[in-house]
């Protein structure tokens, strides 16, 4: 065998092994098991003991965990589910912005950081983690409550608003102003690929059925599925959006189907093999040695702003709901991840931002990430749990419950 083949499968089976060892132990704890496969990337990754390397074939694979994840989130979510809290996850997801960006750009603004850092950091307080919301709601089995789906529908929301702030800081800093014209035509786009894909995209697949009934291939409603799910997540690249949006819709479309074609279980079957590969690298890319003490200062002050910034926000348009949906939707939405470290990278890339920058939005990243969790454990009445197993019945549902336990 070629020793870099070698080297590959070698790093594969030490990541997801020390992955799944790590959520074990907070399964144990009764914590979510992605807490424990993100601290396995933190403890095991380049910045701590240095025992795992992740290389650019990692972060590949942990992409495509990604992708995937958001895939059978997606076909555990009715399109008319979403479509009955869309009003309300699109509020939810408007405030979530506007507060944390005003609050950050605030703060620094009046510690006298330079504008376009405090610009920078304050766009990387906006978007919530779809990847790490979804996987602590399925862990907890409460994905088809209504405050998950207004959570998981304004995350969702949320993540296409804050592709096009960044678009718009990127075409600022890049031409010196806004580019109306560009950033009218990628907004159009956004709201037409979610349009689409919740309203036309599930009418499409149900005439497709005869047809996908009738092909000779093995699993053909599987296979379809996932040629969309990569499809759609190119298609949701090229217009300016992350991939793993369109990697959600395309789960969306096939969702009220998934039950009758078995697509739940065999797609759970991908996530648990590639999600924790996308967990780990989270954590692999936290460098805890270049921080100073005022640093962390700062960056800890961030962190509970972010957090307190996200509750408020997202908790506002629920008002009306009582105090916990309030808290649950405003903490569901604190997480952080990959979206807010890829604002604070391009801005490191286009030197708009410093290393002491950079660190404040990776401690701010790693807090939002972590903290939520057992909050939202709390949260939840033992009576919504076990709600979360999707649009299967009997024991297909039990085995979902099963396998996202043990996530």
């Amino acid at each position: 065998m070629p020793h870099g083949t070698d080297s590959l499968l070698l790093q594969l089976f030490t990541i997801f092994v020390w992955a799944k060892v790590f959520g074990e132990l907070f399964e144990r704890l009764h914590l979510p098991a992605v807490l424990g496969e993100i601290l396995a990337g933190v403890v095991l990754g380049p910045y701590a003991t240095r025992f795992i390397l992740p290389g650019e074939t990692i972060y590949s694979i942990a992409e495509i965990g990604a992708v995937f994840l958001l895939f059978t989130v997606g076909l555990e979510t009715a399109p008319s589910d979403l479509i009955r809290v869309g009003r309300m996850s699109l509020r939810v997801a408007v405030a979530g912005i506007v507060v944390p960006f005003a609050v950050g750009f605030l703060y620094l603004h009046l510690r006298h950081e330079p504008t376009h850092e405090a610009v920078f950091v304050a766009a990387a307080m906006v978007a919530t983690s779809v990847g790490i919301t979804a996987r602590v709601l399925r862990d907890m089995n409460v994905l088809k409550s209504r405050p998950a789906q207004i959570i998981l529908g304004a995350a969702v929301f949320d993540d296409i608003l804050g592709m096009l702030l960044l678009g718009m800081l990127v075409s600022t800093v890049s031409t010196g102003g806004v580019q109306w014209l560009h950033l009218g035509l990628v907004s159009l786009e956004a709201v037409g690929f979610a349009v689409f894909m919740i309203y036309v995209a599930p009418r499409v697949v149900n005439r497709l059925e005869p047809g996908i009934q009738q092909m000779q291939t093995q699993d053909a409603p599987l296979v379809l599925a996932l040629a969309l799910c990569l499809g759609l997540s190119v298609a949701a690249t090229r217009i300016g959006m992350a991939a793993i949006i369109g990697a959600f819709f395309a789960g969306l479309a096939f969702a009220d189907y998934s039950p009758r074609w078995n697509l739940d279980p065999r797609a759970q079957a991908i996530n648990q093999f590639l999600s924790p590969f996308f967990f780990f690298t989270m954590g692999s890319r936290l460098d805890l040695s270049v921080f100073s003490r005022s640093v962390v200062v700062l960056a800890l002050a961030l962190s509970a702003l972010a957090v307190i910034s996200k509750i408020v926000g997202c908790g506002l348009p629920l008002y009306r709901e009582g105090w916990r949906a309030m808290l649950q939707v405003g903490v569901g939405m604190t997480p952080r991840g990959e979206v807010a470290l890829i604002v604070a990278l391009i801005g490191l890339q286009m030197n708009m931002i410093s290393q002491r920058a950079y660190a404040l939005v990776i401690v701010m990243t790693a807090v939002t990430t972590v903290l939520p969790a057992p909050f939202l454990r709390m949260l939840f009445k033992p009576e919504e749990m076990g709600v979360g197993g999707g649009s299967v019945g009997g024991e297909e549902k039990a085995e979902v419950q099963a396998s996202g336990r043990l996530g």
